[in-house]
């Protein structure tokens, strides 16, 4: 299967356990990993055979800007849902949801969770 990915798209939302976090807002960063027939589109060299990923970008956003989840693993599993509901022709996806900064102390680099779904 062929694959599209789109790696480290940068979003600011209102996601955490605590109110602060619900509140305040963060940065996130979501990579995705598509899974999907891309012979047509690379043959006829034609947008409408593919994924359009700016389309795919502003569904995105849309769901880390405006709604609100207590857990990264919530926000991961609404952008995978959204994305196989869109998009019929994605046969599996990979979602990452990064929390760079979460609000513990400790001195890391964030906290990923990682979704792998397939159309069922």
């Amino acid at each position: 299967m062929d694959k599209m990915k789109l790696h480290r798209m940068e979003y600011y939302g209102y996601h955490g356990v605590f109110e602060e976090e619900r509140k305040l807002g963060q940065r996130f960063y979501i990579d995705l990993e598509l899974e999907l027939d891309l012979r047509e589109a690379g043959r006829n060299d034609d947008l409408s055979k593919t994924v359009n990923y700016a389309e795919v970008h502003e569904l995105v956003k849309k769901v880390v800007e405006t709604e609100s989840f207590r857990l990264i693993e919530a926000l991961g599993e609404r952008v995978a849902s959204l994305l196989l509901d869109t998009y019929t022709s994605i046969d599996a996806l990979t979602v990452k949801v990064t929390k760079p900064h979460p609000p513990f102390d400790i001195h890391f680099q964030g906290v990923t969770v990682e979704l792998h779904r397939t159309r069922s």
